[in-house]
């Protein structure tokens, strides 16, 4: 048996989405800003994206833009937000455990003489709202919160960090990450406070290299790639047809019964979760209910690094990711799991493991069998 249990890694491209992307690379080939029949064909499998992505966020069509994934979407909305509006402010806001693509943006800002506050967490992942309020100032200009963090599965207070941000300062912009949140949640950027939102195809079962960013209606916004001025000036270059085609199939399909999916979701983990109770060397970080994501588990395991416990696991064809697999596949140590205080003896011990509407209970007894087998084997191995 095979289980993957890498899905925040990424996922499996859908039939549909592979299908709609092999039509538009062979047949409908024309490149979206020709004026003829062909280019025309381009441009309608965008337009239909637009259309259908934007059903599932009830928002304008309009105010999605199109970039390669979620670090590109991360990077237009806070650098591209941060450069639009430095006349109003140099101060900017985000968390200690935001994934790289925030976090790298935001230090490349401080050495363009932005000043940056980093939010500390609790030991679930929580940020404090206390905090946030007295860190928000007439100065601040942007504010970067995730959604879901992709490591641990921590839900942030979305809606009411919102409130506090435009009651202490309404022109500041409210930028999620919701790459690790979109397609688990129904999400209604207006509705939240959102001004800027990221997603990345790839973990909704599109395809690599697609994503967007939600960009509310007159938020001002430099772009960071330079062009043919594509997409209202704010992403320049030939649109990737496929993947935008791709894309716009997954988030349909993605929304498809998803009250079914997300229960499902949340029923894997709880299985999961129960399995584990009871083993001595299973430690799970942050909360582990129906108040953290459906789709994400941490575990740390006493005495076996993670590594190894990730290649024993390969060899029974079971793939879960030491911590995230989004960064680089050099192994160093989780800002996440180091602002959430877990000690240092589980910062090279911890594994994800994340589902999918795919999975199934019987992969789930399968990864919990081997589990329970490898690790006092490999504890054993390990003291030696």
């Amino acid at each position: 048996m095979e289980a993957y249990f890498d899905n925040s890694a990424t996922t499996r491209c859908g039939e549909k989405a592979k299908d709609m992307m092999v039509r538009a690379l062979v047949e409908d080939y024309g490149n979206p800003s020709s004026l003829h029949g062909k280019g025309m064909e381009g441009e309608q499998y965008i337009r239909e994206a637009r259309e259908k992505i934007s059903r599932t966020l009830k928002v304008k069509e309009s105010e999605l833009i199109f970039t390669s994934g979620g670090t590109e979407s991360n990077n237009l909305a806070i650098i591209g937000g941060a450069m639009a509006n430095r006349r109003s402010g140099m101060h900017l806001i985000t968390t200690r455990i935001e994934h790289p693509a925030v976090l790298a943006p935001m230090k490349y800002l401080e050495e363009q003489g932005f000043s940056v506050t980093y939010l500390d967490v609790d030991g679930d992942g929580i940020l404090s709202l206390e905090e946030l309020a007295e860190a928000v100032t007439d100065e601040t200009i942007l504010v970067s919160i995730m959604y879901v963090n992709n490591e641990i599965g921590a839900v942030e207070p979305i809606a009411e960090a919102a409130e506090i941000i435009k009651r202490k300062n309404p022109n500041a912009l409210f930028h999620v990450d919701a790459i690790q949140a979109y397609g688990k949640y129904m999400i209604r950027p207006g509705k939240l406070g959102i001004d800027l939102m990221s997603v990345s195809g790839h973990k909704i079962h599109g395809p690599k290299g697609s994503g967007f960013l939600y960009v509310k209606e007159k938020t001002k916004l430099k772009p960071v790639i330079y062009g043919g001025g594509q997409q209202k000036n704010l992403r320049s270059g030939t649109e990737n047809v496929p993947g935008i085609a791709g894309l716009g199939q997954a988030a349909q399909d993605i929304y498809e019964s998803f009250e079914e999916k997300q229960a499902h979701l949340f029923a894997l983990k709880e299985a999961f979760v129960e399995g584990l109770r009871g083993e001595s060397w299973a430690h799970i970080n942050g909360k582990t209910g129906r108040e953290s994501a459906p789709h994400i588990v941490s575990l740390s395991v006493d005495g076996v690094r993670s590594e190894v416990l990730l290649h024993a696991l390969e060899d029974r064809q079971i793939y879960v990711s030491a911590g995230s697999a989004c960064s680089s596949n050099k192994p160093a140590p989780s800002v996440t799991l180091q602002a959430i205080g877990i000690g240092r003896k589980y910062l090279d011990s911890t594994v994800r493991v994340s589902f999918s509407p795919d999975n199934t209970f019987e992969e789930v007894e399968y990864c919990l069998a081997n589990l329970k087998e490898l690790v006092p084997m490999l504890q054993r191995y390990t003291r030696h």
